[in-house]
Order: C-alpha cells, then sequence, then structure tokens
C-alpha cells in the first residue's frame, strides 16, 4: 500500500501515523516519496525507524530535510548509512547536529565528505571525536576548515594524527593554535612540517615548546625562519640542538640572538659552526662567552673574527685561550685591541707567535707588555 502513496500524501501524514511505519515500510519507499516528508516529520521518527534508512534513501535527503534531524538521531546512524550523505548535505549540518555523531561514524567519513565540514562544525567536536579523526582525513582539510580547530582539540592529536597534517597546513596555524601543541607533538613533526613553519609561528613557541625540537628539525630551519627566534628561545635549546645549526644558519643570527648562546652551546661548537659567527656577533659576546671559547676555536679565529674582538673581550681571556691564537690573527689585531693583553699572556705565547706582532703593533704596547716581549724573544 505504502509503495502507491505520492510524496503529497506521505508529507500529509502526522506525527501519529508516521511512527506507526515499520523500518521496513520506511526502507521500502522510494527517494521520490521519501522526498515528500517536512524535516520536521522526519525529526518526529524514532532512531529505530531511522535504522531501517538506506544509505541511497539517506543520501536522497535535502539539505532542508537533514536540518530536522536531531544530534541524538544522527548519532543513531551507522556507518554504512552515513556513508550515503554527500559533502554537500554534510556542509549543512549544524555545531549542534555535528555532536551527536558517534567517534566510529567521523572516522568513517571519506576525504570527499570530510570536504564538507564547515570550520564552525569542526570546531564544536568534542576532544574525544577530534581523536577518532585519521591521519589522512586531517591531511585531507583545507587551511580554512584547520582554522576551526581549537587550541584545545588540536592538543589532543596523538603524533601519528598530526603527521597526516602537510607543510602547508602547518603555515597556517595561527600561534593561538599552535599554542596547544606540547613539546612531545612538537618533536613528532617531520622535517618537512618543520619546514613550513613561518618566522612569526616560531616567535610564538614558548621555551617549553621550542625545547621540544629535534636536532633534525632546527638542521632544516632556514635563516628567515631562524629570525623569528628570539634570544630566550635560544637559551633553552641544547648542545645537540644547537649542534645542528650549520655555519650559515649561526651566521645569520643577530647580535641578540647569539647573546642567547649558553657557555655550553659556545663551547660546544665546532670550528666550522664557529666559523660562520661574523665580527659583528663576536664583537657582542659577553665577557662570560667568550670566556667558554675553547683553544681550537680561538686558533681557528679568521683575521676578519678576530678584527670584531673588543680589549675587554680578549683582557677576559685566560692566559692559555689568549696564547691560542694563530699568527695570523695576532698580526691582524689593532693596536686598541693589543690592551687586551697582558703581560702573562705574551709571556705565555710561543716565540713564533711573539715574532708575530708587527713593529706598528710593538710601538703601541706599554712597558710591561713590551718587557714580557722581549723576555720571550730572548
Amino acid at each position: 500500500q505504502l509503495a502507491g502513496l505520492k510524496a503529497t500524501q506521505l508529507a500529509a501524514l502526522n506525527t501519529t501515523q508516521l511512527g506507526g511505519l515499520t523500518t521496513t515500510e520506511l526502507g521500502a519507499l522510494a527517494t521520490t516519496q521519501l522526498a515528500g516528508l517536512t524535516a520536521a516529520q522526519l525529526g518526529a521518527i524514532t532512531t529505530t525507524q531511522l535504522a531501517g534508512l538506506t544509505s541511497a534513501q539517506l543520501g536522497a535527503l535535502s539539505t532542508v530535510q537533514l536540518a530536522g534531524l536531531k544530534s541524538s538521531q544522527l548519532g543513531a546512524l551507522d556507518t554504512a548509512q552515513l556513508a550515503g550523505l554527500t559533502s554537500t548535505q554534510l556542509s549543512s549540518l549544524t555545531a549542534a547536529q555535528i555532536v551527536g555523531f558517534e567517534t566510529t561514524d567521523l572516522a568513517a567519513l571519506t576525504t570527499t565528505q570530510i570536504l564538507g565540514l564547515k570550520t564552525a562544525v569542526l570546531a564544536a567536536l568534542t576532544t574525544t571525536q577530534v581523536g577518532s579523526l585519521t591521519s589522512t582525513q586531517l591531511g585531507t582539510l583545507t587551511t580554512t576548515q584547520l582554522s576551526g580547530l581549537t587550541t584545545t582539540e588540536l592538543g589532543t592529536l596523538d603524533t601519528t594524527q598530526l603527521g597526516g597534517l602537510t607543510s602547508t597546513q602547518v603555515a597556517a596555524l595561527s600561534t593561538a593554535q599552535l599554542a596547544g601543541l606540547n613539546s612531545t607533538q612538537l618533536a613528532a613533526l617531520s622535517t618537512t612540517q618543520v619546514g613550513g613553519l613561518k618566522s612569526t609561528q616560531l616567535s610564538a613557541l614558548t621555551t617549553t615548546q621550542i625545547s621540544g625540537l629535534e636536532s633534525t628539525d632546527i638542521a632544516v630551519l632556514t635563516t628567515a625562519q631562524l629570525a623569528g627566534l628570539k634570544s630566550t628561545q635560544i637559551a633553552v635549546l641544547d648542545t645537540n640542538q644547537v649542534g645542528a645549526l650549520d655555519s650559515t644558519q649561526l651566521g645569520s643570527l643577530t647580535t641578540a640572538q647569539v647573546g642567547g648562546l649558553t657557555p655550553a652551546d659556545i663551547t660546544a661548537l665546532t670550528t666550522t659552526q664557529f666559523g660562520g659567527l661574523t665580527a659583528t656577533t663576536i664583537r657582542a659576546l659577553t665577557t662570560t662567552q667568550v670566556g667558554a671559547l675553547t683553544t681550537t676555536q680561538i686558533g681557528a679565529f679568521s683575521t676578519t673574527q678576530v678584527g670584531g674582538l673588543t680589549s675587554t673581550e680578549i683582557a677576559a681571556l685566560t692566559t692559555t685561550q689568549a696564547s691560542s691564537f694563530s699568527t695570523t690573527a695576532i698580526a691582524a689585531m689593532s693596536t686598541s685591541q693589543l690592551s687586551g693583553f697582558n703581560s702573562s699572556d705574551i709571556a705565555a705565547f710561543t716565540t713564533t707567535q711573539g715574532a708575530a706582532f708587527t713593529t706598528t703593533q710593538v710601538q703601541a704596547m706599554n712597558t710591561s707588555q713590551v718587557n714580557a716581549l722581549l723576555t720571550l724573544l730572548s
């Protein structure tokens, strides 16, 4: 009998009459007949009755009809039924409706269906629901959709889920969203993903977060990205992280950033890395940082780098450190720089080092320095 009813006749049924239909009868309705049901009628049928609808029937419902379904009704649909919903239909769902979705339902959505979810809907998902999304689904989201995920939601993603995000998606995250990621999550980002971070995003990371970056991540940062790091962030990098920076990266650091390097960081730098520091950044080193320089590093100073040392920095060197300069470095020093050496420093030089002083340099020495040099060379 139901097969002969027109859509208009079905639309005329009251809720009591509609409630009398069995799941089998509802499941047998043609999509043209089902089109006659109003949003109010659909909202009145029970979850048991809804179970009778096929994926094809659900896929044929208009967005107006879908608006009548409550969150509890949507939550009662199984994955096979939900597979029939189109991205357009999903796009019409409200935040209030989407909270009814079971985690298994969300996990079963195709990437095409996922693209239908609006930012407001994504923002309304519970952390449990977000936790059910696969890495593939997350990697499909547009940057606009991704902006709908809250700080809390992002903070609940596991490392496998985060691995699904592309570098473009990572670059689109707001600083507020990034604040939700913990150091473990940041450590799990691939070098490709880290490569997507903008300098402003890196600058917004807390010292706890920045300490979570792997040394391999640090190694791939461009000079433009490094420019975003604050001295306080650089100060929390351990020697392994600092050790991952190459000479070009170190050479791009500002004096303020270099000021963030700890004495342990300075000591751990290889001569190749140290060679990247400019005369300007060397001039800005504190006496504490200068005191951390190894004799090998000092021996590798280029004439340009030596030119950056101030007499105060040279005076802060120990005798062992001071006697480690190469002959070319010594000869390149200005007379004002030489005033930083005391007589004990000069006395510790080798005769080859002592012979490297130019006539102009010797003429600028004070009496105690000259006496130490004469004793050395005698």
